[in-house]
Formats: structure tokens, sequence, C-alpha cells
């Protein structure tokens, strides 16, 4: 996959039709091409909100600050040019630019912003952040989001990862979840050029409050996955990306012209359809199962097979290390995954929960033997490349595991539906670096849903009452406050205890880009925004960024 977002989906046959400034292929010097990791023709969608939407984010649609997680650093203004709270984190007054407007012309005001939060703040499905405030404008330039309780938690969201849309055009979908938006109008630097299933193109905005950019079109390309987007470098016809590459240490020897750089992002982790009470079918449904997988895995071995040692061992309480190291709960049995596997504690689990083995050494219970499929999206040869390595691993402790590749549409609507037993995917981190954002978003009833409706995205149905009031309380409670520590231990011990998400390995992400076509790259020496082509909104703020060499 490319660790983590996968938002893009690419197939096969243009690696050399795309051409690029890397190879003189053809395309203009202030073109860009980049792959995204899609695996399969683009299904045009531009709606931010759409679980299935393939670009848009902080590109045509922009939130009001941007928060980087690579750097501890103010939010940088946006359309929003400052924000304060009140003294009891109930209210939130911001400040709007005046001179924005949307790529149709239109000016963008505050009314636009308090539409925008009352359009998320009812529509569930559009509702990732679990938004429960109310906006008001005061006039064009001022709006005052009022809270029913402490959200000083709220604010990285609301500023940082909610799209502003126009009223004057949105106000007239009635189902603005599923609104495909097939002529995104925003007000970001860039707006829909050329579409086609297999590649399409942005186009700087002229109209674009901070400048038009000096990148002039960025090209995304449909590839076959993995081994294509390496194709891609070798042949030059790529100037970023984001995934494996062989060799990455010698970059600059094998692939001239071209850099990478490497950074922990997200959690990849077993997806489990975990709750039985809203749907979920199968034997991934015990906690007994999930982790026995937890101490089947030989996680040393995924890595060094899988991801070229470029991951690193990840806590069962999903703090990120090394940034949440002061956070991982003393009350933890496993402050680390082992990396080496626990057969014997895998099978005492497995027999303690009324599994026998049988003649073929796979467990089973009530006749059903312990066979369970896991998805995952045909071209991410990494992702696949685990699942090859794990399901082989698991026969040891009596587990048989099956890997379907499907597409990224089907894979993606299987997840946000809950029709699944397993499947591979990271658990993303959110708008600001605290763990809390993970926890609220894919640990929280509030932001999940029954078998067959589409989960915002706490994917694996999971739903505990201890784990909720402690999310609850860290949102009341300001950073700093050293009483987080014990909602942070409630939380961190309940997942242990569950897995609901069965943790393999903290994601190293590597990309690779055009260093000698552009010029403006994120360097570990200067990390405005995270690195990685399908990470948005900070995509957006590298394009913007970019120059053409010699400009």
């Amino acid at each position: 996959m490319f660790l983590l977002k996968r938002l893009c989906a690419l197939g096969l046959t243009v690696v050399v039709a795309a051409g690029c400034a890397a190879s003189g292929g053809g395309q203009a010097d202030d073109t860009l091409v980049v792959y995204t990791g899609q695996a399969g023709d683009f299904q045009l969608n531009f709606n931010p909100y759409a679980p299935t939407q393939i670009e848009g984010p902080g590109t045509i649609y922009e939130p009001l600050f941007f928060y980087n997680i690579a750097k501890d650093q103010p939010p940088k203004p946006l359309l929003g040019k400052a924000f304060e709270w009140n003294a009891t984190g109930t209210e939130l007054s911001i400040t709007l630019r005046d001179d924005a407007t949307w790529s149709d012309g239109e000016k963008f005001t505050a009314e636009d912003v308090v539409f925008t939060l009352g359009m998320v703040a009812k529509t569930p499905a559009m509702n990732k952040t679990g938004f429960k405030g109310t906006a008001t404008a005061t006039d064009d330039a001022h709006v005052v989001v009022k809270f029913p309780e402490p959200s000083y938690m709220d604010g990285p969201q609301v500023l940082g990862q909610l799209w502003m849309m126009p009223e004057h055009i949105w106000k007239n979908y009635p189902s603005p979840a599923t609104e495909v938006n097939r002529n995104p109008v925003g007000t970001g630097p860039f707006t829909l050029g050329d579409f086609k299933a297999q590649s399409f193109t942005l186009k700087a905005n002229p109209r674009y409050w901070g400048g038009e950019p000096a990148v002039k079109q960025v090209r995304y390309l449909s590839l076959s996955g993995n081994q294509a987007g390496v194709d891609a470098l070798k042949a030059g016809s790529v100037d970023w990306q984001t995934g494996p590459i062989p060799d990455i240490k010698d970059i600059e020897k094998n692939y001239p012209g071209y850099k990478a750089i490497t950074l922990p992002l997200n959690q990849v982790a077993l997806f489990t359809c975990s709750n039985a009470q809203l749907g979920c079918q199968g034997a991934q449904t015990d906690p007994a199962v999930r982790r026995a997988i937890y101490h089947g895995m030989n996680r040393t071995q995924i890595n060094s097979l899988a991801f070229q040692n470029v991951n690193s061992e990840m806590s069962p309480g999903f703090t990120l290390l090394p940034r949440d190291n002061a956070l991982v709960s003393s009350k933890l049995t496993d402050r680390l995954a082992p990396m080496d596997p626990d057969v014997a504690k895998a099978d005492q689990l497995l027999t303690s929960a009324g599994y026998a083995k049988g003649g073929d050494g796979i467990y089973a219970k009530d006749g059903k033997p312990l066979a369970l499929t896991v998805k995952v999206v045909a071209g991410w040869t990494d992702y696949i490349t685990a699942l090859e390595t794990l399901s082989q691993q698991l026969l040891r402790i009596g587990v048989k595991l099956t890997p379907q590749q499907l597409s990224w549409n089907e894979w993606a609507d299987a997840r946000g539906r809950g029709q699944y037993e397993l499947l591979i995917d990271s658990v993303e981190q959110g708008p600001a670096p605290d763990p809390f954002y993970t926890y609220s978003y894919f640990f929280s009833t509030a932001t999940t849903a029954p078998v067959g409706q589409a989960a915002v995205p706490n994917y694996a149905r999971f739903s505990n009452a201890a784990v909720d009031q402690a999310i609850a309380e860290l949102k009341k409670t300001d950073t700093g406050d050293p009483s987080r520590q014990r909602h942070y231990d409630t939380i961190q011990v309940e997942l242990e205890k569950s897995m609901p998400y069965i943790p393999v390995l903290t994601g190293g992400i590597p990309s690779e880009f055009n260093a000698r076509g552009f010029t403006g790259w994120p360097t570990k020496d200067d990390l405005y925004a995270f690195p990685a082509v399908w990470k948005r909104p900070d995509a957006s703020q590298v394009y913007a960024k970019l120059k053409p060499a010699g400009q």
C-alpha cells in the first residue's frame, strides 16, 4: 500500500505515457507528476468528506488553519487569521481572512464557515471529528463556535480538519455525504483540470488568495501498485511518490536525480470487525482470537520481508512512538508489542476460550475451523507481502489466514461498512501531536455504526464505556494538564485487552521525490509539512511551495 493513505488508486497502464519533467517526457517543466498509491481506475469523486474521495482536501478545499504534525509549531493561518478560546473552553472565536474567493469568483465569507460547520454537525457520515458545536457569524470575517462542554481538543479538528465548502453550491445538495462533487469549487491553490480513469490533473488556481502556485499542474497517475511506482521512478516518469522501493538507502545512486525521506507516522494494524452486537460476524469477534493473533506474529520477520526494516516497534496502547514515549501507560502488560512470537501464549489464549486443535493443526470451535479472510488492496505489495508472511506465521498457532486482494473502491467500501473479517490498514494520527485524536477517531462509540452503515472512522465497530468516558474527559482538559495521563492509562489498558485493531508495527513512511526537477521539498531540517504524497492537507502545502528547477 503506501503505508497509509491510499486515498487514491492507480493502474498499470501509464508508467511511461504520463511522462514528466524528470525524464523530459513531453510534459511542461511546471507540471508535477505524482503517484499516490491508487491501484485501479479513478472513480470521479471530489467530495472531501466522502470515504472514497480521490483528491480535494487542501488542494481544492481548505481548512481554516494548517496544523503540521511533523513539527511542533503554531498552526499556519489559511482561511482563518487568528483564533481564541474563552476561559472555560466552551467558546472558540475565529477571525477570517477577507481576501479569499471561491474558484468561481464568489467571495468567501463567514457564512460559508457557518454553513460548513452546520452541515458537518448534522450529517453523521461527514462528522469524522465528532463535532458538536454551533457556529454563528458576527460579521463577514468573524465566527464564534459554542460548545456544550469544555472542548479544547476540538480546536485542531475544527480548525485544521474540516474543509470549508461554498454555501451557494452545497446548500443545493440534499445528501451532501454522498454527493460525488464532479465539478469542485474551492478556495484552494488548485482547481480540477482534466479527468480520465487512468489519470487526472489539478491546475493552478489563478484566483488563489496566496498567489498562483509556481507548479502549474499536478498530474495524478493510475498505476498497478508499488512495483509500477518503482518502475516509474526508474523511467523518470513520476516526480513524487510515497512507498517502498528496493535499496532506498542508495536512492541517489540507483535513481539519479531523486532523493528520499522516511519518517514515522501512523500504526500498521490488522483491522477487525470486532463487535458482534453491531453485526460483525466471524471468529475475530472473540477478543481471545485477536490477542492470539497478536502473540502469533513475528514482527521482526514482517518488518524485514515486507517493509525493508523502515518500520519500528509499536505499543498496544496506540501511542505513536517515539513521539509519545512519555505517555505510554505503566499499567500495560506490554509496553511494546513483542517483536518475536509467543506460540505458547497464543495456544493458551485459544484453548482457554474453548478452541481445540484439529488433526490438520487448525483450531476449531463448535465445529468451525479458525479460518479468517484478510482484505488488502491489489498492488499494495508491502502489505501483501506482510500478509503472506503472517499467514505462514499464524499456522504455527493454529490459525488459517487467507489474504484477499481487492480494488481500492471495493476495499474501502468493505472497510467503511464493516463487511470484512480482517483487513490491513494504518491507524491515523490526528491534526495535532496528541494520541487523543487517534483514540477519538478510531476507538469512540460516537464514530462507529452498525455493519452495513458507514463508520467514520471507527471501522472496527469498537465500543467501550470506559474508553468513551476517558475520551470525553480528555476532550475537556487542556493540553499540558498532568491529569490527562490517567485517562490515557484507562484507554491504553482497555485497548490492550480488546485489540479491535491488532498492532503490527509503527509505519516508517518513505517518500521519493525529483530533486533535480523541483526545489522546495520538505527535509528533516525543514519539515514544513509531512512529506507523504497522500497526506492531506500536507501535500497541498508541498505543492504550493515547490518551484520548477531554475525558477
